[in-house]
């Protein structure tokens, strides 16, 4: 049978993490796992009580948050699985995930990566993905399929090509990445996945979703949280993955609109939100781009 290896990344969240290795321990139905996680520079070492939850597990310690892209790659570094599943550590797991999602991938040699529907953990019959539409490159933008709709069971035989996969729960082989790469590290936080998408994409895959199978992801429903490295971020990546992945023409008109009317609105956002603070962080975000014309690791910031 074929060896599947999940991969998570703890960040300071060692009771979310134990909870997450119950979920693979009760749920991992599937006879030749490994599991890894990765501690990506949390301020405590908590392996013991990880090992303690989960035997066998494979824990990876950077020193130092190597983001959500490094922390993933460390992982697959070390892994040997045919399959390999990235999960987030805020996820609880259904107990056919590995069994349908590999077997999506055996059935289907174009699929390089594969995502389950997701559902919102504290609701869970409200849906977080159920697939991704089309990006407008123009405007960075698109939308989320079923995204806040009632799960009642409308998707539980869908299986079917998407724009884009979800980071929170994906599977590939992991001979594939032998053309396509792993993660750009570039992004830290945010993006990184729809990146990785679009290098699937080039190697002549696709992303795909399937309602056969679900996990419960822990993230709020209530997405306004904002904070100085969130506005950073997103503000850097949605300039830095329009410049990775589209021509200097498309590049140019995406710059003339986010810097003409997205970014404006956002000040405005903050304006009347009372959030002044954070509007030096989106001009600190388009400033790096422009700093770091020829893609760069270096963050470059202290938060």
């Amino acid at each position: 049978m074929d060896l599947i290896s999940i991969i998570s990344v703890n960040y300071n969240q060692p009771e979310v993490t134990v909870q997450f290795l119950k979920s693979i321990k009760s749920n991992a139905n599937y006879d030749n796992v490994e599991v890894i996680l990765v501690d990506n520079g949390s301020k405590e070492d908590h392996k013991l009580k990880f090992i303690e939850e989960y035997p066998g597990l494979i824990y990876i310690r950077s020193e130092e948050n190597l983001g959500f892209a490094g922390g993933n790659n460390l992982g697959i570094k070390q892994a040997k699985g045919d399959f390999l599943l990235f999960l987030n550590n805020d996820t609880e797991i259904s107990d056919n995930l590995l069994h349908e999602l590999s077997n999506e991938l055996k059935l289907n040699n174009n699929i390089g990566m594969i995502s389950p529907l997701i559902l919102y953990y504290e609701q869970p019959d409200i849906i977080q993905y159920a697939g991704f539409t089309k990006m407008n490159y123009i405007t960075c933008r698109n939308s989320g399929v079923g995204s806040m709709d009632k799960n009642v069971g409308q998707y539980d035989n869908v299986s079917q090509p998407t724009y884009y996969f979800h980071g929170a729960a994906m599977m590939c082989r992991k001979s594939d990445l032998d053309t396509v790469g792993t993660m750009e590290e570039n992004y830290f936080l945010y993006y990184e996945e729809y990146d990785w998408c679009e290098k699937f994409k080039r190697a002549g895959k696709i992303a795909w979703f399937t309602g056969k199978t679900k996990i419960y992801h822990k993230e709020s429903i209530s997405v306004g949280k904002v904070s100085k490295i969130k506005t950073y971020f997103m503000t850097r990546n949605r300039m830095l993955f329009i410049r990775r992945n589209t021509s200097f023409a498309n590049n140019a008109l995406f710059t003339l609109y986010y810097l003409l009317f997205a970014v404006p609105k956002q000040v405005l956002k903050y304006i009347k939100s009372g959030r002044k603070d954070l509007i030096i962080w989106v001009y600190k975000g388009i400033a790096w781009n422009f700093k770091n014309s020829r893609v760069s690791s270096n963050l470059g910031i202290d938060f």
